[in-house]
């Protein structure tokens, strides 16, 4: 009996430790976890009297709170966390090399956004009212700061 009550609140202990660390949102992996340790810990006083029950109940609260501030103390943030800055923007439009007018052909499809390939260059373009497939000739129709606004090439 012993061995089923321990593997209950290992695996519940596992699953809150992945719930805070790993998991995002939802909360079910945490939910669950902490009802196996429940059951566990309920086992021990049905079972085995209150005394027991006591002290896997002290026990289980010391193991939860010793890997949890294990867990957040080796780094684990650190290790997650994106570590480089982006500062690149999708579109960096020259005047000279792209204007109004200007014909190319789509590379994705544009529903309502994609990529063509325009005067020799990619950009994510815009379809202005309808979905275009790739391979497609198009025509820019206006240039807003970084967006680029498309329509199908008549």
């Amino acid at each position: 009996m012993w061995t089923v009550i321990f593997i209950l609140i290992g695996i519940g202990l596992i699953m809150v430790l992945l719930e805070i660390l790993v998991i995002p949102g939802g909360g079910l992996a945490g939910v669950i976890g902490f009802a196996l340790m429940v059951i566990g810990v309920f086992l021990t006083y049905s079972r085995e009297g209150s005394t027991s029950g006591h002290l896997v109940l002290a026990g289980t609260l010391v193991v939860n709170i010793g890997a949890l501030v294990l867990a957040l103390r080796s780094k684990t943030w650190d290790r997650a966390m994106l570590k480089t800055n982006i500062d690149s923007r999708v579109n960096t439009i020259d005047d000279d090399e792209l204007k109004a007018g200007d014909v190319g052909t789509t590379i994705s499809r544009c529903c309502p956004m994609g990529k063509a390939l325009i005067n020799d260059r990619f950009y994510e373009v815009t379809s202005y009212s309808e979905f275009i497939n790739e391979d497609t000739e198009i025509e820019v129709i206006k240039i807003e700061k970084s967006k680029i606004f498309i329509k199908l090439k008549t």
